[in-house]
């Protein structure tokens, strides 16, 4: 699926709009600790960036790789990017439980490639 992130300020949130719908909070979709510095190095001085993420396969990509779920109070969990399109980021980042609204679940790995 593509996924459009959007840069507000400092801040970087994800378009869900169907998260909104089911009830979840705007602040629920802004990326912090570490996703937003992950998404800076990602987009360079654009405002906005769109990335398709799968638990599938996708050709010429990068993945992030599951570090730890973190305990119940937090949730989410905490991934790992090694480099993307060739430069190397080795950018540790956490994925709220949004991620489990996206995939149903916190995939071990997620394929992410530019749209």
């Amino acid at each position: 699926m593509k996924y459009k992130f959007s840069k507000s300020g400092n801040d970087w949130y994800i378009d869900l709009p169907q998260f909104i719908a089911q009830g979840g909070s705007v602040g629920d979709l802004q990326m912090v600790e570490g996703a937003d510095k992950m998404l800076d190095l990602i987009a360079g001085i654009e405002d906005t960036v769109e990335l398709l993420l799968s638990i599938d396969f996708i050709e010429n990509s990068d993945i992030l790789i599951q570090k730890e779920i973190c305990n119940p109070a937090k949730g989410g969990a905490i991934y790992f990017l090694k480099e993307f399109e060739g430069k190397n980021l080795n950018q540790t980042l956490w994925l709220c439980h949004v991620t489990e609204f996206v995939f149903g679940y916190l995939p071990e790995k997620i394929f992410i490639k530019r749209a």
